[in-house]
């Protein structure tokens, strides 16, 4: 414990001599660092899909800095420090996990997420919806499965995978009506088959944004495999037929 805390101290005292000390760091606002922030956070995602330890002790790190120095403007401003933040966030946990530091009774895991969103709904200042403490600037995908969530949390729900595959089918087959007709609610009905879907991928424990990209990646490496092997045997790219560039896609999915 001793060597955590003295490396906590470590990063906090050089947080303080860049402030001072470097015309860089000196300009910085949290406006600014904002978009910074992002970026450090899809570069941890990303060496969290590729399960690079390594790459990800060294973003951990570059995202602790970033949540020391929001701290250190917090206090130049003196609204708060990182002492608020930590005992902040201490006491949110204490207060959420009344199964363990309460008296609470809790029957398993489903249970303990429940009390989370009640509990999150009576410390909202004027908040009237539990919906509220989903981020507007979230992705769509990603804030889809947190609305489900959250809904989920207080019992809006579905009993079983096998309902919520039948919504499914019949969000598509609203979708399969709308696109024949060439009506005007083709992107609402489409909208309602990927929110389907994602409620879907919720009941089979999977998640919906982490699968996509793994297809992401998955079906760029393949590609990248067509290019370079048909260009090896003189082809180009565009002008080779279908069935010309699925000879080598087959071959990729072999690899």
């Amino acid at each position: 414990m001793h060597d955590k805390l003295k490396a906590f101290e470590r990063l906090l005292t050089i947080m303080d001599e860049l402030r001072e000390q470097c015309p860089w760091d000196r300009k910085q606002t949290m406006e600014s660092l904002r978009h910074l922030t992002i970026e450090e956070l899809y570069e941890l995602s990303d060496a969290i899909i590729d399960n690079d330890l390594e790459e990800i002790k060294k973003e951990l790190g570059d995202l602790m800095l970033h949540l020391v120095f929001y701290s250190k403007i917090g206090s130049e401003k003196g609204a708060f420090d990182i002492a608020d933040v930590l005992n902040g966030v201490c006491e949110k946990l204490i207060n959420r996990h009344p199964h363990i530091y309460g008296d609470v009774e809790v029957s398993g895991e489903d249970e303990v997420k429940a009390n989370w969103e009640k509990i999150k709904l009576k410390e909202g200042k004027g908040k009237k919806s539990v919906l509220e403490g989903v981020p507007k600037s979230l992705p769509s995908l990603v804030k889809a499965g947190r609305i489900q969530d959250k809904a989920r949390g207080v019992g809006f729900d579905w009993d079983n995978a096998d309902q919520v595959w039948e919504k499914v089918e019949e969000e598509l087959g609203e979708l399969k009506i709308e696109v024949e007709g060439k009506t005007d609610r083709v992107e609402e009905e489409f909208g309602d088959v990927l929110f389907s879907l994602i409620n879907y991928a919720r009941f089979l424990g999977i998640n919906p944004d982490d699968a996509l990209e793994r297809t992401n990646r998955k079906f760029i490496k393949r590609f990248k495999y067509l290019e370079k092997e048909s260009a090896k045997d003189g082809k180009q790219m565009g002008e080779m037929s279908l069935e010309e560039m699925d000879v080598y896609w087959n071959r990729a999915k072999e690899i």
